[in-house]
């Protein structure tokens, strides 16, 4: 597959709003058979474009309604740091996302907590892990958008 069609377009807008349709309900909304529709969710699987597919989860009701970015400044910046510092992001579930980034900031944390205290032992964890120069943290107040679905 070397070039998304219009129809592999469509899929993809599809399954990111409902993962769970049926092949036969994938291939009605696009005017496609259920194996033609099986053959391309197939092949976009094999070359990595659909990576998996998951339930997303209300966080309020599990008891994770605080939105936290961690703002990190490293230590130091040395292979061994990353490592360190990958483990203990990849290995901590309240840790949804950790970015690398340009500019005064070395790293940026995106998290989900119950609330401000869950937060000081999610800090405490991270800290007991691996040695960092200076961390802030801003709480999100209002979730204005939140998406998964990539623009395709």
């Amino acid at each position: 597959m070397e070039k998304l069609d219009h129809l592999d377009r469509r899929i993809l807008t599809i399954l990111q709003t409902d993962a769970a349709l049926s092949l036969e309900e994938l291939g009605d909304r696009i005017g496609l058979s259920r194996n033609a529709v099986w053959r391309r969710v197939k092949a976009l699987e094999e070359i990595g474009i659909i990576r998996a597919r998951v339930a997303l989860l209300d966080a309020e009701r599990l008891d994770l309604g605080l939105t936290v970015f961690m703002m990190i400044k490293a230590e130091r910046h040395t292979p061994d740091w990353l490592d360190r510092f990958t483990r203990a992001t990849r290995d901590m579930p309240q840790i949804l996302g950790a970015y690398r980034m340009t500019g005064e900031l070395d790293y940026l944390i995106r998290a989900r907590v119950a609330d401000v205290k869950a937060y000081d032992r999610l800090y405490k964890d991270l800290i007991a892990r691996v040695e960092l120069h200076d961390v802030s943290a801003s709480f999100v107040m209002e979730e204005i958008k939140e998406t998964t679905a990539l623009p395709v």
